[in-house]
């Protein structure tokens, strides 16, 4: 297969660096036990004793007390908290005992009721009271670990930005079966394709996704964003977004920044067990298209066995005709024509073990999950067309669509607490997803005035693999150090893509005799990256709970993708419209019987559109920060971060002509924060920032891709620059009882030199690039409520009701004359959504109602000076329901109904559908048992 072209200084640098991070982590899980067999004042556990862990927090703050000291029972046995405020005791006899827990400026508190177990962990949390004069001990009752839920609004309600979050409590509530579909429940997030996150109506460009805080490559060659359905939702605890930056967060976002946290370990040794299935009333048990398979599919395996095949890969392209033409016509695999096939059920499986031991004082967690779902999805009534002269509809095609579809994921955790001050994550998450998609629709060919069939078969197979290694340690009160090392790949392989075109018009249908009658596309994307960061926080005193503190780091990151495309068009050389060899199914005349010694019966070229590129990309970047409480109630946060980012390109198209592109950029990012705390659980949060979106590799990349007949092509432009963005927000934040909020808050952004997709103005197919606009304006208002209903009445306790809507208005300025001004391209004007949700803890049922709608966004703006319609994507609703309910022997049960009004998918270019599809509903079941 051919290697992207990149000169040989890039391939090394990144070479070297990826395997010594690779080497680094691999070599973690054999030094890890000798690291912890260092001689430790505490034994393992003996018979009768156990051990206790958890975390001391502020119950006003939710803030980690690292410092606080905790004395078990009446005994002298006990310990100080420290990193992040955990805590560790063990060889405790086994049975009931207290907590006594004390620290400056915190009311001494006893928690009674502490059952040990034997050889066991019990966990208990510890929230003291800021203390007031005078003010006696509490006592309080063991309790168990506070849901995830209200943890994710403690983390909101102190997180130095504005964020929120959605936690593993409400995913397992809802029908979502991956990370994208969970994100459609968070405050101002839409999700396009049902894989690409927008916040704040911001295209992808202006978001970023990192796995446990390091960043993670997209395998998509035309998106920045990764894409989040390879993520199943069995491996995630929480989803965070990030809405405005700090520096020590990257700064090439805009709209928000996502981070998909994987679960922590267990105290308790848990086995869990899911199985599912499903119903799909316009699917289930009918025939519907699909796609020949081919290879290990049912694993995500296809994609080797449709390789190119060496012929076509050495094709020299001199020839039309011939022997060299009919070795690689033969060498094709023989798959043209889409299928029909009963439709079967979906499937899916997953499986999680984890807990935790004792090993020289040291607590060693441990998590290992798996996930499995195969699924057949369809496309009904799918419309497909362009503008033409004057507004007219051309090349309207009609059809539908049918894919099968297999996501799997693995995610293998051990974290070690060494002591009570220092802790060490070992992560290493796989994804691998894969879709065979079969599409045939009919339409009439604007350049010939045809009636035409076109049969489209695609195979796309995606992986994303992580490995994680980071470490905090407490250095004493004042000194805390933090860092990791994380390398990740990613590929995308859609090899033999076929597409065939037949004629229709005549009374015998005959292979259409056209430059596009028959293509074979074949691609590959792989792409590596290496991250490396410490971190450096020294304590200045003041508030435990919310210390004044200076705050350094630095971080290297570094990526390199190779990326290549190319197709071959075939057509009939002796041909008439009543020929009977081309009447014939294609697999019959292309099984050999044309392409033998002394035929020259098809020609073959290259497709104009395809290449190859291979690039790199360095960053560098250093921050300082302060954070300080100017007074009791006001916490400020400010500091900077300087980026040194460098991105080295070489490309190829099909003509053999090569390109070379070098951008070097170094931005200074200021960042200043406020947050003042009004009491009765209100605040009031400021944030004034600058930020900026880079463009993508394939943006830059100045080669062409595109499908037949009416299809679009996408072209990159070197000439691209990136864009610097002001940011300025303020919010209202109200958190009245535990897990609850109320929040309104208003947004203001800045855009020099956005970088916008629009259409060229050229004449036949429509072609889509990458342009610098002069400037761009984005302004919003948030309101997000989620309260429990027993405030209406005491009866609806068990309800409670969430609404997050996000009201936007940007405004374009091109830069080019008889332009108008106009929405950004992606910006929705609204966000909405909203869940009613029911919860018996003691009967373990619960009920959710989901809703969510984005309005009409600009998908691609029309092509300077033009006046034809901007492409625009039309809103829909979609509602789900779910319920989970317990059944016998430990047994839980649930059932997932989607898409209840099967709202279409809809994008028009003024009155002309340019796309349009239904989905339908679907009716998932499932079990589960947890030992």
């Amino acid at each position: 297969m051919p290697t992207a072209y990149r000169p040989a200084p890039i391939r090394t640098r990144g070479s070297l660096l990826f395997q010594v991070s690779r080497s680094v982590i691999a070599l973690f899980l054999a030094a890890l036990p000798l690291v912890l067999s260092t001689p430790a004042p505490v034994a393992a556990q003996s018979s009768g004793e156990g051990r206790l862990m958890g975390q001391v927090l502020s119950a006003e703050t939710g803030g980690p007390l690292p410092g606080a000291q905790i004395q078990v029972g009446d005994t002298d046995r006990g310990v100080m908290a420290g990193v992040e405020g955990r805590y560790q005791i063990d060889r405790i006899p086994v049975g009931e005992t207290s907590l006594r827990v004390s620290m400056l400026g915190f009311a001494p508190q006893t928690v009674e009721g502490v059952v040990v177990q034997e050889g066991g962990t019990t966990r208990i949390d510890i929230h003291l009271t800021r203390q007031a004069l005078e003010m006696e001990g509490l006592v309080a009752t063991a309790q168990q670990q506070q849901g995830s839920r209200v943890a994710l609004r403690d983390e909101q309600r102190n997180s130095s930005s504005l964020m929120n979050a959605i936690s593993s409590e409400q995913i397992a509530r809802s029908p979502d079966g991956d990370a994208a579909a969970a994100m459609r429940r968070v405050s101002g997030v839409t999700v396009q394709d049902s894989r690409y996150v927008f916040v704040r109506g911001l295209g992808e460009r202006y978001t970023t996704s990192s796995l446990n805080g390091s960043r993670i490559p997209s395998p998509d060659p035309e998106r920045k964003m990764v894409p989040l359905d390879l993520f199943p939702a069995g491996l995630l605890q929480s989803i965070s977004t990030k809405k405005t930056f700090t520096p020590d967060n990257s700064g090439d976002f805009s709209g928000g920044s996502v981070d998909i946290r994987t679960p922590d370990f267990p105290v308790r040794q848990t086995f869990t067990l899911s199985v599912g299935t499903g119903y799909h009333p316009e699917l289930s048990g009918r025939s519907v298209l699909a796609a020949p398979t081919e290879g290990q599919e049912w694993l995500a395996l296809g994609a080797e066995s449709r390789e190119i095949p060496a012929p076509a890969r050495n094709f020299s392209g001199t020839v039309t005709r011939g022997p060299e033409v009919n070795e690689v016509v033969n060498s094709f695999r023989n798959a043209w024509s889409v299928e029909e096939e009963t439709a079967a059920l979906p499937s899916s499986l997953s499986a999680s073990m984890g807990g935790s031991t004792s090993l020289n004082g040291s607590t060693i967690g441990y998590l290992g999950s798996a996930t499995y779902s195969r699924s057949q999805d369809v496309k009904l009534d799918q419309r497909r067309a362009r503008t033409g002269t004057g507004g007219s509809e051309i090349d309207r095609y009609d059809g539908d669509e049918g894919s099968r579809a297999v996501l799997l994921g693995g995610l293998a955790k051990v974290s070690a607490l060494v002591g009570t001050h220092s802790e060490i994550h070992f992560t290493n998450n796989f994804n691998r997803s894969a879709e065979n998609q079969a599409r045939r629709e009919v339409g009439v060919d604007e350049n010939t005035q045809s009636t035409v069939q076109v049969d489209r078969l695609s195979y796309v197979e995606r992986a994303v693999r992580s490995h994680q290694l980071d470490g905090r340690h407490q250095l004493g009160p004042q000194h805390l150090v933090d860092w990791s090392l994380s390398a990740s790949a990613v590929s995308r392989s859609e090899p033999d893509r076929s597409e065939f075109v037949t004629w229709l018009d005549p009374e015998t249908p005959i292979w259409f005799k056209d430059f596009e009658g028959a293509v074979r596309t074949f691609g590959l994307l792989e792409e590596d990256a290496m991250e490396a960061g410490a971190g450096y926080a020294f304590v200045l005193g003041g508030d435990p709970a919310a210390p004044n503190r200076i705050r350094t780091g630095v971080t290297y990151r570094e990526h390199t993708r190779d990326a290549w495309s190319e197709a071959f068009r075939l057509q009939p050389f002796h041909w008439s419209p009543n020929d009977p060899r081309w009447q014939l199914p294609p697999e019959q005349f292309f099984d050999g019987r044309h392409a033998g010694e002394g035929d020259d019966h098809f020609i073959l070229s290259r497709e104009l559109s395809g290449g190859t590129y291979g690039a790199a990309d360095r960053l560098q970047a250093g921050y300082l920060m302060a954070e300080v409480n100017v007074t009791e109630g006001v916490r400020l946060t400010g500091g900077a971060r300087l980026e040194s980012y460098r991105l080295d390109l070489e490309a190829q198209n099909q003509l053999g002509r090569s390109f070379e592109v070098r951008k070097d950029y170094t931005d200074l990012l200021p960042s200043l924060s406020a947050r003042v705390r009004m009491g009765d659980g209100h605040q009031l949060r400021l944030s004034a920032t600058q930020t900026l979106a880079r463009p993508e590799y394939r943006e830059v990349a100045p080669i062409a891709y595109r499908e037949v007949l009416g299809g679009e092509q996408v072209i990159g432009n070197a000439d691209l620059e990136r864009t610097l963005i002001q940011n300025l927000d303020a919010r209202w934040e109200w958190y009245p009882r535990p897990g609850e909020v109320i929040s309104l808050g208003v947004f203001g952004k800045w855009f020099d030199d956005p970088i916008e997709q629009r259409f060229l103005a050229r004449s036949g197919t429509n072609t889509r690039t990458f342009v610098n606009a002069e400037s761009a304006t984005n302004h919003g208002i948030e309101l997000e409520i989620d309260q429990r209903l027993d405030r209406v009445h005491p009866a609806l306790s068990p309800f409670s009701f969430f609404t997050n809507v996000t009201l936007m208005r940007s405004r374009v300025q091109t830069g080019q004359e008889g332009d108008e001004e106009r929405a950004m391209v992606g910006q929705a004007p609204f966000v909405v959504n909203s869940g009613l949700s029911y919860v018996d803890e003691a009967a373990g049922l619960s009920a959710t109602l989901l809703h969510n709608v984005v309005g009409k966004r600009i998908m691609n703006a029309r092509a300077s000076g033009s006046q034809v319609n901007d492409v625009v994507e039309r809103p829909r609703n979609l509602i789900d329901f779910s319920v989970r309910f317990p059944l016998m022997m430990g047994a839980a049960g649930k059932v997932d109904v989607k898409n209840l009004l099967d709202a279409p998918y809809e994008v028009v270019q003024g009155p002309i559908t340019r796309e349009y599809h239904r989905v339908g509903r679907s009716v998932s079941v499932g079990l589960s048992w947890r030992w």
